[in-house]
């Protein structure tokens, strides 16, 4: 299993980490690894190696078929699931990679850091219209839709997949809203998609 995390896909959240708003020539993609996934409504426990740990509140999708070279008319074809989830990201040791320009392998793919909720079926062809929030200790402080992705779901679909094999139960976290911000031991975080709970677990 293959976990995708896509950066910069929103331009609101470009804005508040950039101080500007822009649109990327191409995605921006990192990997996780495998050890990232967090579930089942399992707690996080908030690492020691980092002073500051954000939530950033995604829709992930997942790979339903193998698939290469995918043309974007085809791509809703690859992807059967939604759901919420939330690419912890380590935004001091993130920051000291961007300054010397060093991969983001830890920052992002460290363990636990892919949380995913309950999946749903997509419904239609696309997402199109489709809401999310995540409720910090019962405070929403990140929304989203899919209509606002820089690059649209089908769009990172054809892209990954010029560059890898897709397969069955790879997941994408199709980038994150404005925002985001710290988490601490406690804290209690809840993702809605549209108004249906799926995701909901501690920070340890």
């Amino acid at each position: 299993m293959k976990i995708f995390g896509v950066g910069m896909n929103y331009l609101l959240h470009t804005q508040e980490l950039h101080g500007r708003a822009y649109r990327p020539e191409e995605p921006v993609i990192f990997l996780k690894a495998d050890s990232a996934l967090l579930n089942q409504g399992k707690p996080f426990f908030v690492p020691q190696w980092s002073e500051r740990i954000d939530h950033e509140a995604e829709l992930v999708v997942r790979i339903c078929r193998l698939g290469k070279g995918i043309p974007v008319r085809f791509a809703h074809r690859y992807y059967d699931a939604v759901t919420v989830g939330i690419d912890f990201t380590a935004r001091d040791v993130q920051r000291r990679a961007q300054a010397e320009g060093l991969p983001w392998t830890i920052c992002k793919g460290f363990d636990g850091s892919a949380v995913v909720g309950e999946w749903r079926p997509k419904g239609g062809e696309t997402l199109a219209g489709t809401t999310f929030r995540l409720d910090l200790n019962g405070q929403t402080v990140q929304r989203g839709c899919a209509d606002d992705m820089v690059y649209s779901v089908d769009e990172l679909i054809s892209y990954l997949s010029r560059f890898f094999t897709l397969k069955t139960g790879d997941l994408i976290f199709t980038g994150t809203p404005a925002g985001v911000g710290p988490v601490s031991i406690g804290d209690h975080l809840q993702g809605f998609l549209g108004d249906e709970r799926v995701l909901d677990f501690y920070c340890r």
